[in-house]
């Protein structure tokens, strides 16, 4: 069965799904020494600025699911903004905090684009996971990234876990939430992340 989301259409029977159709735009820009139809960094960078602009939406978006089913609404959401690094590349991130992972000292769950300044185009990435190719230049393309983002929060999500523990995640401690498919939400002799 397949299920689509409302903010991320499903392509068209026949149509080249979202994420490779992305990803043939990456190996072009490669291939034709390119990004967004231009050679020189300047308008590459303009680009991705844009891009960036593009992404808050569906960024804010995942994260919010995240803090809602996950964090139980205990987190916040910070954004960047284009920024430049300390290596003259640029970026733009989305963070997502909450008490159980900052009295943890870990990290917070982070959907990053960064053009990084020895860079050929940007890409995307998270906290603990990496690369994704960016390249955004329509709202719609912004939206079909939605189940990548979701896709990279989960890994991250599931590497902070492997950090601490379950106990960072607040829907695993209340005992009538979102029970795991084989048990109950609470450790157990058997679990291998308590401490």
């Amino acid at each position: 069965m397949t299920t689509t989301s409302a903010s991320a259409p499903s392509a068209a029977p026949g149509a080249v799904p979202a994420p490779l159709e992305a990803l043939v735009r990456h190996f072009a820009d490669l291939r034709e020494g390119t990004h967004a139809g231009h050679a020189d960094r300047p308008s590459k960078e303009a680009a991705f600025g844009a891009a960036a602009e593009l992404l808050d939406a569906p960024a804010r978006q995942v994260l919010a699911e995240f803090d809602t089913h996950l964090l139980l609404g205990t987190g916040t959401i910070r954004a960047t903004g284009l920024r430049r690094d300390r290596y003259g590349g640029a970026f733009a991130a989305w963070r997502l905090t909450w008490p159980e992972q900052r009295r943890a000292g870990i990290t917070a769950l982070t959907l990053h684009a960064h053009y990084g300044a020895g860079f050929h185009h940007p890409h995307l990435r998270g906290a603990t996971v990496a690369e994704w190719p960016l390249n955004v230049f329509t709202p719609a393309q912004a939206a079909e990234l939605v189940p990548t983002f979701r896709a990279i929060v989960a890994a991250d999500l599931h590497n902070l876990v492997l950090q601490r523990d379950w106990r960072i995640v607040p829907a695993l401690r209340d005992s009538g939430h979102h029970s795991h498919p084989g048990g109950p939400a609470t450790a157990t002799a058997a679990d291998p992340y308590r401490s």
